[in-house]
């Protein structure tokens, strides 16, 4: 590569897996769409293998290259489109900062990170305002963002200020060694004072937009869960996270026949019980990047979800 040749964006993300038996004889191309968890669309993907960012055992391929078991794939996910990211002046809960990392407790029906059409109202925007000195290893849409939780779960989400902080904190989430412990209310009255839930997730083929538990273009998942209490026809009960899927909880809940309470994608239709899932990230313990010292965070319950306990206590 010459000086005046523009460099090649770095990928903010490498992902690579084997094709389980079922993909044997599928494109590359319409297998990613249904793997990979960001939402992508097939035309996304194609440029991808154009531009040489997907490899299958070391060696790049066309759209039109068919699995074989056990293919070794390699996808480096390039850049988002760069977004007007403003900084903005948005209440931000500080559990815990200083030079490296941030604990924040977002509120739920808060977007944790910009998209194309969403650029305002994000954890990110209140970020940038307050803080100033994210990490850029996410880019531009997500800067200082290590792990998310979804729009409707109110919780603990910890953020870097810094690269060096953000290598550390994906490393020990990659490695299942961050403490992530939720809160969740939901329907039924599960038998059992506590289980494991070791079941595949992957993308709904009805609905892409979707995750289900699944053999096919899947990646493991285990969720492990224990009754606080029982109240009828539903139970309180705390989770602890062993991977950190999309939608992870949501979709094992739903799959042992216990959807959460609200769940607008996977609980019960015409539950008016509360808005959004009541699901809350309740603990959150890491490595201090910087000291070794390990941190741990606790985030009360927040009001609707107390008063959905009230609720159901009553009755």
């Amino acid at each position: 590569m010459t000086p005046n040749q523009p460099q090649p964006k770095k990928p903010v993300e490498i992902e690579d897996w084997q094709a389980e038996p079922e993909a044997a004889g599928e494109r590359i191309d319409k297998y990613l769409v249904e793997t990979i968890e960001a939402d992508v669309s097939r035309s996304q993907v194609q440029q991808w293998i154009k531009d040489g960012r997907v490899r299958v055992n070391d060696a790049a391929v066309k759209g039109s290259y068919k699995l074989a078991e056990g293919d070794r794939i390699e996808v480096s996910i390039p850049e988002p489109e760069e977004l007007d990211v403003q900084p903005e002046n948005l209440p931000l809960e500080i559990v815990y900062e200083d030079s490296d990392v941030v604990v924040i407790n977002k509120p739920r029906g808060m977007v944790v990170h910009p998209a194309p059409g969403h650029s305002s109202g994000t954890v990110v925007n209140a970020l940038l305002y307050h803080c100033r000195d994210l990490s850029g290893i996410n880019g531009v849409l997500r800067p200082g963002i290590v792990h998310r939780i979804d729009k409707d779960t109110s919780g603990l989400l910890m953020a870097a200020k810094n690269d060096l902080a953000h290598a550390s904190l994906a490393a020990q989430l990659k490695e299942h060694s961050v403490t992530r412990k939720y809160i969740a209310v939901v329907h039924g009255n599960i038998p059992h004072d506590q289980g494991t839930i070791d079941a595949p997730i992957g993308r709904d083929s009805g609905d892409r937009k979707l995750f289900t538990v699944t053999h096919r273009n899947s990646k493991h998942a285990v969720t492990h869960f224990a009754v606080l209490e029982r109240l009828g026809n539903f139970t309180l009960i705390e989770l602890k996270l062993e991977t950190g899927r999309t939608h992870q909880i949501r979709v094992h809940m739903k799959y042992i026949g216990h959807p959460l309470v609200g769940d607008p994608a996977y609980g019960k239709p015409k539950d008016h019980e509360m808005r959004g899932q009541a699901l809350h990230a309740a603990v959150l313990g890491f490595v201090h990047p910087r000291s070794g010292e390990r941190l741990e965070f606790a985030a009360p319950l927040p009001g609707d979800m107390e008063q959905l306990l009230t609720r159901l206590r009553s009755r």
